[in-house]
């Protein structure tokens, strides 16, 4: 009777928790997309309102984080696992937290440092997590449901901005201009001012223009920090949203069916076109290649539907673009002056760096005289070099590399199409760290290496090469 008793609890833990982690993380989606190192800047809700609609301080995540470590840790000794038989794909990232908890000790900013240190923690427990409690079908399956569901939420929010909130806001502030902001009660009109949505000019309160630029412009970010962390949490699960919504819809009913495949096309596509990002686009256009590649059919027809992905794909990015690229593409000047600084940083301190999350601090010191400020280095394994030193980034380097390289090998001989696909994602995600900072971001980091332990832990991946099914 025990042995049965703890049988049942133990097929009850590997149902609830992962269902559970995936709505933790669906969470992050929803209230932590914003980088760490804007702690500070996040103002904890004042009113239920406030708790609903606004984003979190990110070290809040800490708190739902801590408990579902203990508890995994727990459940992954209960579950007597052998270990990794990869080597390296469990020392490398604990090489690389290692190092950062020793480059914490040179620091130049210990509170920026400290925040960041618990981002990366929690990507390390996600990755562990990820291979020793969801890498298996079942429990991914388990584990998407709540993260797919704030994905679907955050794309509708994305939507919205487009078509109602960014041209209402846009035409309230004009409104408030030309009316001497009459129309706003004056509590209203205070918490503005604070926030630089109104501000001065020659003594006269007018709305600030970079903010009616964006809603001009229409950039979407749905419920993260900005447009271009969107286009990557699109790139991460967009994949695997169409193919649940192609593949697995199989048994509902034609026209419900249909419905849902639409909708998850419009959702994704419609919000990535408007989410503006270059590198997103371009990034797009590969996993789709990769997708065609792996198809079984001839070689002939793959190279031309290939090639006919590419030109379609690099044409519509040279027609939409070509003003953001006849303007001098201040985004692409500017992330060259913060990888310039981040060598120059590693060059000067290739043993700690400057410390965890601390780019700013040298940057501020090593920028062009007319190049904006920033926090962080848009590229994520650069940032690791001029953070941590030589050590920190090669170790997170190499792990990611390896991780891909293993994963994918495998996968595109054995894996089905489910599989591949969150492959594909991780893919694209990992390659858009080369131009952005969604390692501090944990509802993009946290997702991102749950789901590479997942598949980094399957036996799919590493002993069974006859079950192609995914």
């Amino acid at each position: 009777m025990r042995v049965m008793k703890s049988a049942t609890n133990a097929g009850r833990a590997e149902f609830y928790y992962p269902l559970a982690f995936g709505l933790f993380l669906g969470l992050t989606i929803w209230k932590f997309g914003n980088p760490v190192i804007l702690d500070n800047k996040v103002s904890p809700p004042s009113s239920l309102a406030d708790f609903w609609n606004d984003a979190w301080p990110p070290h809040w995540a800490n708190l739902f984080l801590i408990p579902f470590a203990i508890i995994g840790f727990i459940l992954a000794i209960r579950k007597r696992q052998n270990p990794p038989t990869n080597f390296w794909l469990w020392l490398l990232p604990l090489i690389w937290f290692g190092w950062q908890l020793i480059t914490s000790l040179k620091t130049v900013d210990a509170n920026l440092t400290t925040a960041t240190l618990w981002q990366f923690a929690g990507c390390l427990i996600a990755y562990f997590a990820g291979w020793f409690l969801f890498a298996d079908k079942s429990a991914l399956n388990l584990l998407l449901i709540g993260i797919l569901l704030a994905f679907t939420y955050c794309l509708v929010e994305a939507v919205l901005q487009k078509n109602y909130e960014f041209p209402q806001s846009r035409q309230m502030l004009l409104d408030g201009e030309m009316s001497g902001w009459t129309n706003f009660p004056p509590a209203t009109l205070a918490e503005m001012k604070n926030e630089n949505i109104i501000i001065a000019t020659n003594g006269v309160a007018v709305a600030n223009p970079a903010i009616l630029a964006k809603f001009s412009k229409g950039r979407v970010n749905g419920t993260l920090v900005y447009p271009n962390a969107l286009a990557g949490l699109i790139l991460m699960l967009l994949p695997v949203a169409l193919v649940i919504a192609f593949k697995f819809t199989g048994g509902l009913k034609s026209p419900i069916r249909w419905a849902a495949i639409l909708m998850s096309l419009f959702l994704g596509g419609a919000a990535f076109c408007w989410t503006g990002s270059k590198l997103g686009w371009l990034l797009g256009i590969g996993v789709l290649g990769i997708f065609l590649l792996r198809l079984d059919w001839p070689a002939k027809l793959k190279f031309t539907a290939v090639m006919t992905v590419l030109i379609l794909g690099f044409g519509v990015f040279a027609v939409r673009f070509h003003g953001y690229f006849s303007a001098g593409a201040t985004s692409v000047g500017a992330r060259f002056d913060y990888w310039r600084a981040a060598v120059q940083t590693t060059a000067q301190n290739p043993v700690f760096g400057s410390g965890p999350g601390t780019f700013q601090h040298p940057y501020a010191q090593l920028k062009s005289p007319e190049a904006e400020m920033a926090r962080l280095t848009h590229n994520d394994y650069l940032e690791q070099f001029s953070d941590s030193g030589v050590v920190g980034g090669l170790a997170y380097t190499a792990w990611i590399f390896m991780a891909l390289l293993v994963t994918g090998k495998k996968l595109w001989r054995t894996g089905g199409i489910f599989l591949f696909s969150v492959f594909a994602g991780l893919l694209a995600w990992f390659a858009q760290g080369l131009g952005e900072f969604s390692l501090y971001v944990p509802a993009l980091a946290w997702i991102a290496f749950t789901l590479l332990g997942s598949l980094a832990g399957m036996k799919i991946i590493e002993f069974d090469k006859k079950n192609s099914n995914g």
